[in-house]
């Protein structure tokens, strides 16, 4: 998300930051490019408006024009006012009330509402050690309560049982009821939605929240459908009232206009983000982190907030060991590209470290594919234990039947091989080098001597 808006920030503000000093002309000029690039974001409107008239009153300061770093100055006062728009800090999901805690989710047909459902009980489920319960309230669309059960499974987290006939408000009464029945923690209704607001549909979800008084209303918005999600949002608030946002496939929309207009727009804070079509694939929104995102100085903190969440403590103890003996074999280059695939990919890492923007092109061009990291698992698997552990049994033929095995080529089992033989000789640097010699040469350590 944000990644067409980031990069044309990046350019803007580069200019800024070669200049010494900055004419008020030079501060208009860039901010007039900053609402051309928040517009062709997606933003809206008077959010724009509002957003670059508080940015340019602070930013044609004299002290900004007169300041040492007066680009740097700029890029810090727009930093500020979008953490200002995107909601100030991080606003969690409220568990605070008598349990079962009622959690309504609402939204259009499309929008993601059971899957993210789904997502957040096991959420509550691994993260708050709650007992959740979740109940599909969706009597019209095909099979939409039986694909509520079978996310269940996946999640491991229970599902009100089916019955036929039944209607929205007896469901929600019953799934209350089993709910404190059965000592639930939390209940989770899973609204219908339909393909654009009708009075119908909100007299329905009315009824529902009248009848079960939802500690949260959560609106859930596909992020790709742009300006539209704001207009979804505002009319759900008005007319039904909703407590948070949860913004889905941020991960397919470069713009991310939406995120920026909603909060502003509908006064609700964007409490969670869809990253991907996995179950654990959610994540809290936090406007500063997003703001440091947007500007193109990563967000090293969810980064290292997913890496404790994906990396086995125990495994990456047990790879430490061995690579303290000099010892990596194929077993734990696996280990490695699993735990890549788990923090979102190479692209979902990069894209929270600072000032990858300026490297996006190259990237681009070296092809880094996604779907590397999965061949190449492939061509691990194939091989034998022994394989794994002693590359110098990888004949020729060997090699022709790991490619066959694995629905790769004899190239892609060599570069996969010589990409090894990399690491390996890395670690073997590692090794000699020692923790002090590594402290004192850094990484030129680790640089093969020419």
């Amino acid at each position: 998300m944000f990644e067409g808006l980031t990069g044309r920030l990046g350019d803007i503000f580069d200019r800024l930051r070669k200049r010494g000093a900055l004419s008020e002309e030079d501060v208009s000029a860039a901010l007039r490019e900053v609402r051309i690039a928040l517009l062709e974001a997606d933003v809206a409107l008077p959010v724009v408006k509002q957003f670059v008239a508080s940015v340019k009153e602070r930013a044609v300061g004299q002290d900004i024009l007169r300041s040492v770093t007066p680009g740097q100055q700029v890029i810090k006062i727009v930093h500020d006012h979008l953490i200002e728009m995107l909601g100030t800090e991080g606003v969690e999901i409220n568990l605070n009330a008598v349990a079962p805690v009622p959690i309504l989710m609402v939204g259009l047909q499309g929008s993601g509402k059971t899957t993210t459902s789904a997502k957040i009980a096991l959420r509550l489920k691994t993260r708050d050690r709650k007992k959740v319960l979740m109940a599909s309230l969706d009597v019209r669309r095909p099979a939409a309560q039986e694909q509520l059960r079978v996310l269940g499974e996946q999640v491991g987290v229970a599902t009100l049982p089916i019955i036929v006939g039944q209607q929205p408000v007896e469901i929600a009464r019953r799934a209350m009821t089993t709910g404190r029945l059965e000592g639930y923690d939390v209940v989770m209704l899973d609204t219908a939605g339909r393909l654009a607001i009708d009075a119908e549909l909100m007299a329905e979800v009315a009824a529902v929240r009248d009848a079960t008084a939802p500690v949260e209303t959560l609106l859930v918005v596909d992020a790709m459908t742009g300006q539209d999600a704001v207009t979804v949002a505002t009319n759900f608030e008005q007319q039904l009232g909703i407590t948070g946002i949860v913004l889905t496939r941020i991960d397919g929309d470069a713009r991310g206009g939406a995120a920026l207009s909603m909060r502003q727009i509908t006064g609700k804070p964007i409490k969670l983000l869809g990253t991907g079509e996995k179950v654990d694939a959610l994540e809290t929104f936090h406007p500063d982190r997003i703001a440091g995102r947007i500007l193109g100085m990563g967000d090293v903190v969810s980064l290292v907030e997913k890496a404790v969440e994906s990396i086995d403590q125990e495994e990456a103890e047990k790879l430490a060991r061995k690579m303290e003996k000099g010892g990596f074999d194929l077993d734990d280059m696996a280990s490695q590209l699993r735990q890549i695939r788990k923090m979102g990919g190479m692209q979902g890492m990069l894209g929270m470290l600072p000032g990858i923007g300026k490297i996006k092109n190259q990237l681009k061009d070296a092809n880094v594919d996604e779907r590397m990291l999965k061949r190449q698992e492939a061509i691990i698997s194939s091989m034998t234990r022994a394989e794994r552990r002693d590359i110098k049994l990888l004949n020729a033929s060997r090699r022709r039947r790991i490619a066959t095995g694995s629905g790769t080529t004899v190239q892609d089992v060599n570069r996969l091989l010589k990409q090894f033989q990399d690491m390996q000789q890395m670690m073997k640097q590692v090794k000699k080098l020692g923790k002090k010699g590594l402290m004192r040469q850094g990484l030129a350590g680790l640089l093969p001597k020419m």
